[in-house]
């Protein structure tokens, strides 16, 4: 499902720029986009937090593994 993939990538990004934060104490996305308290970073900080709620979604799924007829 796309909204996975979207979700897990955004949730990939929040961690690497915590990562930096906990290590360096360095905020990519403040950096990039002017600042924590900036509309843009606040948007992206934002969509990070509602896609990992929407992971949460993917600890409770089924998995259904489809297989290729070749």
């Amino acid at each position: 499902m796309i909204m996975d993939r979207i979700a897990l990538a955004l949730v990939i990004i929040g961690g690497i720029n915590w990562g930096l934060v906990g290590i360096f104490k360095f905020d990519l996305v403040a950096y990039l986009f002017g600042g924590q308290t900036a509309s843009v970073s606040r948007v992206i900080y934002t969509l990070v937090a509602l896609a990992a709620l929407w992971c949460i979604s993917l600890l409770f799924r089924d998995r259904v593994e489809s297989r290729d007829n070749v």
